[in-house]
């Protein structure tokens, strides 16, 4: 499985109204670069990552188009206003030789700290599994909280995990889910929670905890830290 290549959905047609900037978050400066930029130079470093399809919102002013990066084809297409809608669109404009059986990776414009061993792994035993999800098992005592914000319980955090990216699923089988998530008007938060609703059992791969988003200021700092400590960054 790690021999095969394939291309990577890469939705960035938000604003990141959380973390706070006056631009959108996946252009914000990291490390004296767009986030972006990091984002897509670290996956199409990785070798089993044949091309992106970038997912942009119509009105997007600040992406200077281009066709490759890191040597790879950067294609880019108009998303809609929730995550689910831009990789369902990112779905449908990827190239016609990438069939319906064809294993796709969804991965966060804001999570530019992905390691490239972890997306090997993924494919190899997520492929085999006919789906999965880099994920991190909850370490932290976890707090459910009340209406006052104090503590209601304590959960047990046994077989709690983060969900991360990339994910990979079919092709097919994503687009069918998310379509019936939409129609359904479920919220999808991921691609792994479609998945599961049209009756899938995704497998969770362990994947590095650096692999952070990035939704607040410290976030930022982290990831410039995180990037600074990187042997294998762009």
């Amino acid at each position: 499985m790690v021999t095969d290549r394939f291309w990577c959905v890469v939705p960035a047609a938000g604003r990141g109204a959380r973390f706070g900037a006056e631009r959108p978050k996946q252009y914000v400066a990291l490390a004296g670069r767009p986030l972006l930029e990091w984002t897509l130079e670290r996956l199409a470093a990785t070798p089993c990552i044949a091309g992106i399809m970038l997912v942009l919102a119509a009105d997007d002013r600040e992406w200077a188009p281009r066709d490759r990066v890191g040597g790879k084809p950067l294609l880019a297409t108009a998303g809609a206003a929730e995550r689910s809608g831009s990789v369902l669109a990112g779905l449908r404009a990827l190239p016609r030789e990438v069939g319906d059986d064809a294993f796709v990776l969804v991965h966060d414009a804001a999570r530019p700290c992905v390691r490239s061993d972890d997306i090997a792994r993924l494919v190899e035993q997520g492929g085999a599994a006919g789906g999965g999800l880099l994920a991190a098992p909850l370490r932290d005592t976890l707090k459910r909280a009340d209406a006052d914000a104090r503590v209601a319980a304590t959960e047990p955090r046994e077989a709690r995990w983060r969900a991360l990216t990339p994910q990979l699923f079919r092709r097919g089988e994503l687009v069918a889910a998310l379509e019936r998530a939409q129609a359904d008007g479920v919220a999808i938060t991921d691609e792994a929670m479609a998945m599961e609703r049209a009756g899938h059992r995704p497998l969770l791969v362990e994947g590095a905890e650096s692999n952070i988003k990035v939704t607040t200021p410290a976030d930022l700092a982290l990831a410039e830290y995180l990037l600074s400590r990187s042997g294998d960054r762009p």
